[in-house]
């Protein structure tokens, strides 16, 4: 078995999706499978039960490790603290540990410009992505301290390069960078290494922002240097892996931001 085995790593948005071709099309399934890999018991979240059982199925299935399943919708308008403390509660109950949480999940109205932007729309891209990471970092924190763990949120580079008809996105991923650094230096000295993915991975909702809005498409994705979009597992979640390692450390207060597989300083 892995470095992880006997852990356990909260994943949220980690329900299975499949590109057009049948491939793996969801990153937060690839980080799932690149953590089972290393023996890594896991709780994964998502809006779509469905989703959830087919990863929870192939996981454990696949790798022999424990994957516990629990819905979990953070939204305008709902209980969101409640929702946090109920999957924070059962991992516990289930695992009795807390040693990594990455926040991957996001929704956002893509390709609609700032002029056309709701409120409603902008809400969708804060709860589920800005507020959702501020409420499972604050719930995790005590149980992260217990075993000097890590934290992994995404960000996204469209906030650093203002892709067209991402604002509330492009906002909501930014708010997480800044949440990220800060949380990076108010919990090094807790022993808690925290760090930001930016991927540009192929998924299943990059594959369907192309068809829904080419031109957006065309303006906003670029091919990154490497010649390839990343492998939600190969890459994105291998990436995640590492970063949970022991000895991977870095200064208080730094962030790790890495573009399509390349590594740099944001």
């Amino acid at each position: 078995m892995g470095f992880l085995t006997g852990k356990t790593a909260i994943i949220t948005g980690a329900g299975y999706a499949a590109l057009s071709d049948g491939r793996c099309g969801s990153i937060g399934y690839g980080i799932a499978t690149a953590y089972a890999k290393e023996g890594a018991n896991l709780v994964i979240t998502g809006r779509n039960v469905k989703k959830l059982e087919d990863a929870k199925t192939e996981l454990e299935k696949l790798y022999g490790i424990k994957v516990l399943i629990l819905q979990a919708d953070i939204s305008d308008g709902a209980d969101n603290e409640a929702t946090v403390k109920m999957v924070v509660d059962k991992t516990i109950e289930a695992f009795g540990r807390i040693d990594v949480l990455i926040n991957n999940a996001q929704a956002s109205a893509s390709g609609v410009a700032i002029a056309e932007h709701t409120t409603e729309q902008f809400n969708l891209a804060m709860y589920s992505g800005l507020y959702a990471t501020f409420y499972y970092m604050k719930a995790c924190y005590p149980y992260l301290k217990e075993t000097k763990g890590s934290v992994i949120n995404f960000a996204s580079g469209a906030g650093l390069f203002g892709n067209y008809g991402q604002c509330s996105y492009a906002a909501a991923k930014e708010g997480i960078r800044g949440l990220s650094r800060v949380a990076a230096t108010e919990w090094g000295r807790d022993g808690i290494n925290v760090n930001v993915v930016c991927p540009l991975a192929w998924t299943a909702q990059l594959e369907q922002f192309k068809n829904a809005y080419p031109d957006a498409f065309e303006k906003n994705v670029h091919m990154p240097p490497m010649g390839h979009f990343g492998d939600s597992e190969l890459e994105i979640g291998r990436v995640c892996v590492q970063l949970a390692h022991p000895d991977f450390k870095y200064m208080t207060g730094e962030t790790l931001t890495l573009e399509g597989g390349l590594g740099q300083r944001p």
